[in-house]
Formats: C-alpha cells, structure tokens, sequence
C-alpha cells in the first residue's frame, strides 16, 4: 500500500463525531498527535472531560473508523483525559483549587434534584475526576445522610474547614455544623452569607469539578449565589409533570440572565417501572424535558426512572453509583456526567492566572 500522509489522516478523524462533545475531535482539538508510518497508523486523543468508563469504546470505534477511512493495515488509538479550568462570569475568577464549579438547580422542591447533584458527584469521581460537593441548601441540608458522613470538619489553623470526604468525594455542608434536626430560622443575607463563607473557607483540595447543590426556587439566594460564585455552568433537574417543566423554565432563564451556560437539562423520574410486574408507565407525563431542551436550544442530557432503589441508596447513605455501580441506572448518571463535562469542555478556556497584573504607580 502507498505511504498514507497525516493529511489523510486528519481528514478521516474529522468525519468521526464524538457523541458526548457532538462534534468531531479535531474541531475540539481534541487529536494531540498523529503519527503515520507506511500503512501503520497512531493517534493520541486527549480528551477535555473525565472518560473512564468510555475510554476503551471509543478507542476501539475510532480504530475502526480510521481503518475504513484510510485503509491502514495498522492502527493504534490511545485515549486520555485533561481538565482544565474553565471561564466564568465576567468580572469573576475561578477559586483557588477548584477548576470547575457546576451548580445543580431545580424551579421547584421534590423533583429529586440534591439525589440527581450527589450521583453527578460521584459518577464524575467514578469517570476519573476530582469531585466535590457543596451542600448550598442550608435550610434542608441532604447531603451529609446522602453520602454517610457524620460528624464534624476539622480546622487545622481555626480559620478555615477540611472537607469532609466519602466514596472518594471531598463534601461540605451546613448539616456538620449544627444537629440534623435544628431548624435553621435565619433571613436570605445570613444564608447567602453562611454558604458563601461554606465554599470560601473550606480547603477544597485540587477539585476538578465542585457539584453545587442549591436550594430549590429562584429566589434572593439564588440570585445573589449566581452572582457572586464563579460557576462554570449549570444543570437543571425537572420531572415531565407541566408544573415541574413551568418552575424549571424560571431556573434556566435566571441562568441565562447572571450569564451562566446552561449544560442541559436532566428528566429525573421519566419513567415507572413497577417493581413487581416490570410495567412501564409515564406517571408524570412524558417528553416535557425533551420538548424544553428544543425550545431553549439546550441539551437533554439524560433521562432517570422513578425507582424505589434509587430513594432507598441515598436514604441508606449509598448512592446508586456506588451502591449498584455496574447496574443500569448507574450508567445512566455516569453517561449524564459525561455529556454534562463534554459540553464544558468545549467552553472557552479561564486565562486569568496566565497574564500577569499590570499596576501603575506614580513615578
């Protein structure tokens, strides 16, 4: 066979699209180097987001696809992964060890939003990421029970907080400062101030992404949150039901308004499945997060089942992710993952640790 050039190369990976980016891997510049030797083929991909779970699959279909195009006797494909920072809004700066921060929010309570937060968390950890997670309900604080911890954060130098960390998840809430059963009667400016003092004071330790739980609504709290943190982008949970879908619209449009991309959308009890007869049915309605996603030009990133398992792993303090992490539900949040931290990784790259600060002085 004649010597195939780089140029035939790079043109076949351009016609192959990544399904979690929606676009080919050389527009994502994702290709880090190609190297041709007769008929023999090597190709590194570096990846913007975690893949553990999808590494090989892709590296396997890629081989396939470069064999077909090209003609190549032999290919080689190796696949990782690099997390950088990413910009946020203007007139922030990303936090010192935390590269990413993602906000999960929802219009209204009940559509199991902290559940949806806390196996995002650990799904990106299980695909290779480091992950934190922010408890920013202070009036409901879940995550503490959610992730079986108990107890309080230490403070080696009395000014700032160790996070508190399980399943190899770096967590932090309001729930390890007071009695779970203390109810927290304190106005929007003193909540806004605790969580703000909650993300600023804890010792995040190299985090590549910091899943923030927020409370439900759209109120002063959320508001002033989305101003004043650096998030990187949002995921917005709903249910089908009408009322859900009406709520969720409000959450995305306030995104919108503090300039914050909105990720996607993830459906949350799509379906029941009847744990007895196996029949499916669409309780809440069916198609609402696929019908919102078109309407605001976002992604549906995922849709997740009403099932008993799932309420039970978090109330047990086992996540499905970690509970049953070969089970089908547990794929679905780690493919909701992966599309969420794909669709980042196409953002525009944080530079404002790169330049250096320009002071004038009077001479």
């Amino acid at each position: 066979m004649a010597q195939l050039s780089r140029e035939q190369v790079e043109s076949a990976l351009s016609a192959f699209t990544d399904p979690y980016l929606g676009e080919d891997l050389v527009k994502a510049k994702a290709i880090k180097n190609i190297a041709v030797d007769g008929d023999a083929v090597s190709v590194q991909v570096t990846l913007g987001f975690p893949a553990a779970g999808y590494r090989e699959q892709l590296a396997r279909e890629l081989q396939q696809h470069l064999q077909q195009a090209t003609g190549a006797a032999r290919v080689s494909v190796e696949v990782d992964w690099e997390i950088t920072a990413r910009a946020v809004q203007q007139g922030l700066k990303p936090m010192a060890g935390i590269k990413n921060i993602i906000a999960v929010a929802s219009g209204k309570g009940g559509v199991g939003k902290s559940t949806t937060a806390v196996n995002l968390a650990l799904a990106l950890a299980a695909e290779g990421a480091r992950t934190g997670v922010l408890d920013a309900d202070i009036y409901g604080p879940s995550q503490p029970r959610m992730l079986g911890l108990e107890g309080r954060p230490e403070s080696k130098d009395g000014k700032s907080l160790e996070p508190m960390e399980n399943y190899g998840v770096q967590v932090m809430s309001i729930g390890f400062l007071i009695d779970e059963e203390q109810p927290m009667v304190w106005r929007g400016p003193m909540v806004t101030q605790a969580l703000t003092q909650l993300l600023n004071d804890t010792r995040w330790r190299d985090l590549d992404y910091l899943v923030v739980d927020l409370p439900p609504g759209t109120g002063d709290i959320q508001l002033t949150l989305s101003q004043k943190v650096p998030v990187t982008g949002a995921v917005i949970v709903t249910t089908p039901q009408d009322i859900a879908l009406l709520d969720a619209r409000k959450g995305l449009k306030m995104f919108e308004k503090v300039n914050v991309p909105v990720l996607g959308i993830v459906e949350n009890m799509s379906t029941h499945i009847c744990s007895n007869c196996g029949h499916e049915e669409h309780i809440f309605g069916a198609g609402g997060g696929v019908r919102m996603a078109e309407q605001y030009g976002v992604d549906l990133l995922g849709s997740l089942p009403l099932d008993i398992r799932i309420r039970e792993q978090v109330d047990g303090g086992r996540p499905t992710v970690v509970a049953e992490p070969d089970g089908t539900v547990a794929e679905s949040y780690r493919d909701i993952a992966r599309r969420a931290a794909a669709k980042l990784s196409l953002k525009s790259r944080d530079y404002s640790g790169k330049f250096p600060k320009i002071s004038i002085e009077d001479s």
